[in-house]
């Protein structure tokens, strides 16, 4: 076994690119499923296991095509950045790059999330680097500026407006005072940047938005002098004296119309969704963690995660918060057609093998309660993905997409649970022809036309 936690069990990078077709179902597929199901990840190549931090390894990409109720292929390729290619003999890739500001970060990686953007796939990472290409089949195409309408780097999250078709980010860099504010418009462009000072230079994994205002999140994991000046691959370091607020940028306002709220020190890397009330309060559901990157930089284990609401009045006074459930979970998601706005569910899951919630979990923030949907002790599943059954359909109606490793076999399969029979076992099981690393984000990206 690995000295390295990281690079042991399921955690470990997979060495082939590999292409099947026709994959066996078990169960049926549902006919309205057309398109990919992605996912990305660290997946270093040979990594050193002493130094080896998994925020920085290479990334790889897995998808999954389906249509006609069919799975038609799995693929999974690396994003070529200087590291890999190098390593291959591969040709360089295409395109601008930007300046390295992690020590051990080979340009060009991008390994936290993979969307859909502008009829375009593409591979990102915060903290400096571009959003990779990629074609329809995952092969990497170049790194983009988005025709140079983006000033630095991107974020491993952005979130898509429903109403408009825009994205909207928060940016970050060690190089950076500022959290930069990016709105990456339909035509693929960046259409507006507004650069908000803070005063620590915090790691800002995500973002929300409401149907006024941009959620920001100031939070303390901030740049560690020290541990810069050591050469830190990732010089960040939990620092609670620093504090926690959450800005709430107007929309279409500049950087001195920001609003600050205070709340008790905390770090979030994923909100849920955010949307106001009818009072005007902006209500913000988060998972929150009670430290991270405490004693090992670059670990983001912290001792405890849990759901909480915050309710904030723009106008001001003390933040309520409320905790909707103690039990450790994270990466989550909802109906992204409700992205900044009221909603009524929301999917949670865990973080490798040992993590206490075992499965995915529905959350009914209507009524408060929750359903969990497991497997089996041998098998995990990884980021809860929702996908409508129709434009239409009303929320909740629809299904939900899990990449799965099963470490009995030491194999991974994608199931398809019905989101309004959680509990029970997946419609259907699509078996692919190796394991999938658990690793960080993922989407559904449906065919166009």
């Amino acid at each position: 076994m690995s000295v390295n936690a990281f690079l042991s069990g399921n955690f470990a990078p997979v060495e082939e690119e590999v292409t099947a077709f026709d994959l066996d179902v078990t169960g049926e597929i549902p006919k309205e499923l057309e398109g990919r199901l992605l996912r990305i990840g660290p997946n270093p190549i040979n990594p050193d296991p002493i130094s080896y931090n998994w925020l920085l390894g290479s990334g790889m990409v897995h998808g999954l095509r389906l249509r006609d109720g069919k799975a038609l292929w799995y693929r999974n390729r690396y994003v070529r950045d200087d590291q890999v290619v190098e390593a291959k003999g591969w040709p360089p890739v295409e395109g601008p790059n930007r300046e390295q500001v992690f020590p051990g970060l080979a340009g060009g990686v991008a390994n936290t999330n993979v969307i859909g953007h502008a009829s375009k796939t593409l591979a990102i990472l915060e903290a400096g680097n571009l959003p990779v290409e990629l074609d329809y089949e995952l092969e990497t195409v170049r790194r983009t500026d988005f025709d140079g309408t983006l000033p630095g780097g991107l974020s491993g999250h952005s979130r898509l407006d429903p109403d408009t078709g825009e994205r909207h980010t928060a940016v970050y860099s060690p190089a950076w005072d500022y959290i930069q504010y990016v709105v990456l418009g339909t035509d693929g462009l960046v259409r507006k940047t507004v650069n908000v000072p803070v005063p620590g230079r915090p790691m800002v994994h995500d973002c929300m938005f409401t149907k006024n205002y941009f959620v920001l999140l100031d939070l303390p994991v901030i740049l560690d002098p020290a541990a810069a000046e050591a050469g830190s691959s990732v010089p960040y370091k939990w620092h609670p004296e620093y504090g926690a607020r959450v800005g709430l940028l107007p929309r279409e306002g500049t950087a001195d119309k920001v609003t600050w709220h205070e709340v008790d020190p905390c770090f979030v890397f994923h909100p849920m969704n955010g949307y106001e009330d009818s009072d005007g309060r902006v209500v913000l559901d988060v998972i929150r963690h009670s430290e991270v990157f405490a004693k090992n930089g670059g670990s983001t284990n912290g001792p405890k995660s849990s759901f909480d609401r915050w309710l904030i009045d723009p106008k001001g006074g003390p933040v309520k918060e409320q905790r909707l459930d103690d039990r450790d979970q994270e990466f989550p998601r909802l109906d992204e057609r409700l992205a900044g706005k009221p909603y009524r569910f929301g999917y949670t899951a865990g973080l490798g093998d040992d993590n206490s919630l075992g499965g995915i979990k529905k959350h009914d923030l209507q009524n408060g309660s929750a359903e969990l949907h497991k497997e089996g002790e041998y098998r995990h599943l990884m980021e809860p993905v929702f996908v409508p059954s129709s434009p239409a359909a009303g929320e909740d109606e629809g299904w939900i997409m899990a990449y799965v490793y099963d470490r009995s076999t030491d194999k991974s399969d994608v199931v398809i649970v019905h989101a309004q029979d959680f509990s029970a076992p997946p419609v259907a099981t699509i078996h692919l022809p190796q394991r999938v690393p658990y690793g960080f984000h993922g989407n559904w990206v449906a065919d166009e036309g």
